[in-house]
């Protein structure tokens, strides 16, 4: 929640930052995914695995970022790159 609250945040000087949290949000969550179904990776074996709300709250939240950087694009809200 903390990464979406500070995407939307950064969003008023860049729409690239949604977006780049996004991006982040959704390779955690394919992470947390590869824990939970791929017996190919170390990580399936380990006792303790993030649970299955815990990985849909990270993919929920990369998909708002994703949404929020777009709706944001379409308002013209902010430049595509920060203005210094």
């Amino acid at each position: 929640m903390v990464v979406v609250g500070l995407g939307i945040y950064l969003a008023r000087f860049s729409l690239l930052a949604p977006a780049l949290f996004g991006l982040l949000l959704l390779y955690a969550g394919a992470s947390f995914l590869s824990t939970r179904i791929n017996p190919l990776s170390a990580h399936f074996y380990l006792t303790s695995k993030p649970s299955w709300t815990a990985v849909l709250v990270v993919f929920v939240g990369s998909f708002a970022l994703f949404g929020a950087a777009y709706a944001l694009y379409l308002d013209h809200f902010a430049p595509l790159l920060p203005r210094f």
